[in-house]
């Protein structure tokens, strides 16, 4: 008896078959980033539900909210859980994150600075049916241990980032998605994304995001004019807007009660 045609089944088994040159389909559920043109570069136009997302950073707090509040906010909402926050180098901004659709009281920050204890906390939240999201700040793992975090994400359906230094960029990751996050050296008011993996062809350029929100730059607008304004009054007469300078001074923003998690910077 003869063997069957190939050609048969080409068309049926094209259907289900990745093409390398092509931007591959997610084959588990996404949430949309927030920011179109990241989305564009994504396999199924979101950051992926159940598997780990690698953020490599030269600076570890360097625009992380930036990038993921939207999709944080929208996994809160559906979820109703906590987004668990594991080595957070600095406390989060209640107010501001307030203000952009994360309230401050579905935050769980765990503090810890010892690599293990950090490991053994991210594993647990992935086990929790009632989390969200998980964002762990993880310098220190190694290949095998985050391989276990992505199994623990995928069995039980989390969004997982994990932040790392970018010289981790040279090394395997078993992260579905990797991204090299950076400001933009020639435009400051911009952040790179450089997706260094994903299911689909290289990136033939960084995808560019604005480095503050639409609220924030006009509220950095206004205290800068005010500022200008108040020196003109001194008599002291700016060269430009490029001689202008900020300083940021921390203040207690937030009386939440004992759980009081942040302080505001502000722009005088």
């Amino acid at each position: 008896m003869g063997l069957p045609f190939l050609d048969s089944f080409s068309a049926a088994a094209g259907r289900g078959v990745w093409h390398a040159d092509e931007l591959g389909l997610a084959d588990a559920q996404v949430v949309a980033t927030g920011h179109a043109t990241l989305d564009a570069e994504l396999p199924g136009g979101g950051w992926p539900v159940g598997a780990m997302t690698e953020l490599l950073q030269g600076a570890p707090e360097a625009h992380v909210w930036r990038l993921l509040l939207p999709a944080l906010a929208q996994a809160v909402q559906a979820r109703g859980g906590p987004v668990v926050l594991i080595g957070a180098p600095y406390e989060p901004c209640g107010p501001s994150l307030a203000a952009q659709g994360l309230p401050v009281e579905a935050l769980m920050w765990v503090k810890s600075d010892a690599p293990a204890a950090r490991l053994w906390a991210c594993e647990q939240a992935l086990r929790c049916a009632d989390v969200a999201a998980v964002l762990a700040w993880l310098p220190q793992a190694r290949v095998g241990e985050l391989r276990r975090l992505q199994l623990a994400a995928a069995q039980h359906d989390v969004m997982l980032f994990v932040c790392r230094p970018e010289s981790a960029a040279q090394g395997a990751s078993p992260a579905r998605l990797r991204l090299q996050v950076e400001r933009c050296a020639a435009d400051a008011s911009q952040i790179e994304l450089s997706i260094l993996k994903r299911r689909g062809p290289p990136l033939a350029s960084p995808v560019m995001l604005p480095a503050r929100n639409e609220r924030m730059t006009a509220l950095l607008a206004a205290a800068r004019l005010r500022r200008k304004l108040r020196l003109q009054q001194q008599g002291t007469v700016l060269a430009g807007d490029t001689a202008t300078t900020a300083t940021v001074v921390r203040i207690d923003a937030w009386k939440g009660g004992p759980n009081a998690l942040d302080r505001i910077a502000v722009v005088a």
